[in-house]
């Protein structure tokens, strides 16, 4: 009875079926996590809906409507050399300018940081977080007296240079963490060679973080492109003030505001910004991968 019992559930075994079970706190807690989703992206896109439409209306206002007829007037108003391509021009080189100055110090500074064990090491880095956290408008006074003082008020290169130092900080403390992650092997084997420090880190180390550069530098350049407070206090003249700055001219006397060219231009003056994302975006997907480069 019992072999006999034993070889009918070998021949037709039961099959086993796989329960997957959902409790209820789960699903409520998805829901107001999708809730929450919404409602976030809702508030991101409720401004940028108003800026699209605002653009080509020419009776905008502060509320988001679509227009009764679609009009490029407020594009052909603000497509002058004195609002727009001067400006944008100006924003160009302070950007470029200051997220060239400071990669090239940071990773100067990264590397030693990264590769050489010293006493100095963890005591620097604590002082480069702690000028992270320097809020901007706290030094702001010192700074304009000592512009004032060497003569450097009303200067591009001036003013490149501080923002490059403000924005050194981060630059340091994110390519020390991109550098930690190219192996010291591959250094070692360019030494032996008779390669130096600064060789290695030009030939090697510099193309293997090239993702971490672009992120760094689309980081600096993004801080540099939207800074209004630093330029607006260290730059008078308004030939030499960047896009940042002379968005405030859309804002008249007495609280009238030309919202629908403001529109228009703060469009304008996104495109190079979402351009130069999109660019490193598809340049730098996948290439994190360092896998394999120390076989052999």
């Amino acid at each position: 009875m019992t072999t006999t019992t034993t070889r009918e559930a070998t021949i037709n075994p039961r099959p086993q079926r796989s329960r997957s079970v959902t409790s209820p706190t789960k699903r409520v807690s998805a829901f107001f996590v999708n809730a929450s989703l919404i409602v976030i992206g809702f508030c991101f896109l409720l401004p940028l809906t108003w800026l699209f439409f605002a653009s080509f209306d020419t009776k905008a206002t502060y509320q988001t409507r679509v227009p009764a007829a679609l009009s490029l007037d407020n594009f052909s108003a603000v497509l002058t050399p004195e609002l727009t391509f001067l400006p944008l021009w100006n924003s160009l080189v302070i950007s470029l300018s200051t997220t060239v100055i400071t990669v090239a110090i940071a990773l100067l500074a990264a590397y030693p940081l990264s590769r050489y064990q010293a006493r100095f090491n963890k005591p620097f880095m604590y002082s480069v977080l702690f000028g992270t956290s320097l809020p901007i408008t706290a030094i702001m006074v010192p700074v304009y007296a000592l512009f004032v003082a060497l003569n450097l008020l009303d200067s591009i290169p001036g003013t490149i240079a501080f923002l490059a130092a403000t924005s050194l900080p981060v630059a340091i403390y994110m390519a020390k963490n991109f550098m930690d992650s190219v192996p010291i092997s591959l250094e070692e084997a360019a030494w032996v060679d008779g390669a130096s420090a600064m060789r290695a880190l030009r030939t090697i180390v510099v193309p293997l973080m090239r993702p971490g550069i672009a992120v760094i530098s689309v980081y600096v350049f993004f801080a540099a492109w939207g800074n209004f407070f630093v330029p607006f206090v260290l730059l008078l003249s308004p030939s030499k003030q960047p896009a940042a700055t002379s968005i405030y001219s859309f804002f008249g006397q007495y609280g009238t505001i030309a919202y629908g060219q403001l529109a228009a231009f703060s469009l304008i003056y996104a495109v190079p910004v979402i351009a130069l994302y999109v660019l490193v975006s598809r340049g730098i997907g996948g290439s994190f991968a360092l896998a394999g480069a120390i076989k052999g």
